[in-house]
């Protein structure tokens, strides 16, 4: 318990203050962080001051990298690394209060679009791929030379993709390389034909094909890693994939695979069995998880929107990044549903701790929307804004009075069956939507009363009238830890 909520008081004082070591080796630091490209992004830009946004395993090399860039274009450099939310989102709000006038990302990034409009570089980082084996992996899982597959990547490997489809192309045919979804320069011209975009990256399919014909081989990952289900970017791919295709992973380092049906069945399972928590659930508390992303505003009054439809009581929590100590302090929420980017939304739900469950944007229309099609059927978005007006992805909710609001439903964890929405009761003549109470008042029923009734401790009760009045009398003296009155121990 200590370790969820809180740290040892040694840890504080054992801490050591100062700047984090350098990663890179100074001859690798032109390669691994693009500086040439960087360099010519800011000379094109023209922009005098420009924000470098590093995640914290990389911020041992952002005093290095900030020097090297100042040197080379004489424009002032910012470092950011600390994001309010995710470090794989653009931080325009910080870039906006260094006064920076461009932003360039390292590390990995989910590619959603900023809300505000800002020059913005991408830095994968070009991790080491041992090609030959990993063709060979490729040869050993996929046997039939004919079968369309597809070539995905950790984004620190999707340099190498193009080099390893050209050693795959003389024996398989049907083979298509997906890359990283990056924004057009402004005033750049759209292509045409325009490649599809899914999970972040580009597929450039041919017309009359769809991207649920296709497997999938993954480059990314690592043998040590000890849990490789917290991996939200492969996480995101397994939940979207079309379930009837293999989808393969491959360690860039050793070549060795791994098929990842089993582990996409247990996401997808885990999926459902959070639908139905938020199907049962009656408080519905909404984590802001992101400021930056577009569109998050109108998202945000969407889930408002969903949730009051489906006769459920929603709050807005504004709390940073979740963690478990954050959320247990609203116990009266039965689940969380976190709007933020693809990758912070996959993020805390592969993780343990928290004491009620964390859902994505996806899963709460799935529960609260009776038009949402059934599982199955249903595509897996991964970010909200498929789910907003406009959107091909779009299911509008039905009108009040369509009968899929009445069919009957029966929970899958309790075995209960679950009443139509409350605004919908009340629309019969013949019932009420109040509770009477013990001294003959009524008030309007809800889901937040209804928890406080049930707490044993409800706050402090001002008993107006029905105690007392005494002189005031001298207090305990000290600090909580040690009362005067109490001795020493």
């Amino acid at each position: 318990m200590e370790s969820t909520f809180s740290s040892p008081a040694e840890a504080a004082l054992q801490r050591e203050a100062g700047d984090p070591a350098l990663l890179t080796p100074l001859a690798d630091l032109d390669r691994v962080y693009e500086l040439e490209r960087v360099i010519g992004f800011v000379r094109d830009v023209g922009c005098q001051r420009v924000a470098l946004q590093f995640p914290d395993q990389l911020l041992g090399d952002s005093g290095a990298v900030a020097a090297r860039l100042e040197e080379a274009t004489g424009s002032k450099m910012f470092i950011l690394g600390d994001t309010a939310y995710g470090s794989c989102c653009v931080d325009v709000l910080g870039a906006e209060q260094a006064g920076a006038q461009a932003l360039v990302h390292f590390g990995p990034a989910c590619l959603s679009p900023p809300a505000r409009p800002l020059p913005v570089a991408f830095v994968f980082g070009q991790r080491s791929v041992a090609l030959e084996l990993c063709a060979q992996a490729f040869e050993a899982q996929n046997p039939d030379p004919t079968a369309p597959v597809v070539l995905l990547s950790e984004p620190a490997c999707a340099h190498a993709l193009e080099t390893l489809a050209t050693l795959l192309r003389p024996r398989y045919k049907d083979l298509l390389i997906s890359s990283p979804a990056l924004p057009l320069p402004v005033g750049s011209p759209r292509p045409v034909p325009e490649p599809l975009e899914r999970f972040g990256r580009h597929f450039p399919l041919a017309l009359g094909r769809c991207l649920e014909e296709y497997g999938a081989f993954y480059v990314g990952g690592s043998e040590a890693s000890s849990d490789p289900e917290l991996d939200p970017d492969l996480s995101r791919l397994l939940l979207g994939w079309a379930p009837g295709r293999p989808f393969s992973s491959c360690c860039p380092d050793t070549g060795q695979t791994q098929d990842e049906s089993a582990r996409a069945g247990r996401l997808r399972a885990r999926r459902r069995y959070l639908v139905e928590k938020a199907r049962d659930a009656h408080v519905i508390g909404l984590l802001a998880g992101t400021l930056g992303v577009a569109q998050h505003r109108e998202a945000l009054a969407h889930l408002r929107n969903l949730t009051k439809s489906a006769g459920k009581r929603s709050y807005v929590l504004a709390l940073g990044r979740p963690t478990p100590a954050k959320l247990a302090n609203f116990p009266e929420m039965d689940v969380f549903v976190l709007l933020a980017c693809p990758l912070g939304a996959l993020a805390p739900q592969l993780s343990s701790g928290f004491f009620q469950p964390i859902l994505a944007p996806c899963e709460l229309e799935a529960a609260c929307n009776p038009a949402w099609p059934p599982p199955g059927l249903a595509p897996h978005l991964t970010h909200y804004a498929d789910l907003l007006p406009g959107s091909p992805f779009h299911v509008p909710l039905p009108p009040p009075e369509s009968e899929l609001w009445d069919t009957p439903d029966v929970s899958l964890i309790s075995g209960e069956l679950r009443p139509p929405p409350a605004w919908h009761l009340s629309n019969d003549p013949g019932c009420s939507a109040l509770t009477p109470r013990p001294q003959l008042e009524l008030a309007e029923s809800s889901p937040a009363a209804s928890f406080l009734s049930s707490r044993s401790w409800q706050g402090l009760e001002p008993r107006l009238g029905q105690t007392p009045v005494t002189e005031a009398v001298s207090g305990r003296r000290g600090i909580a830890i040690a009362y005067e009155d109490e001795g020493s121990s």
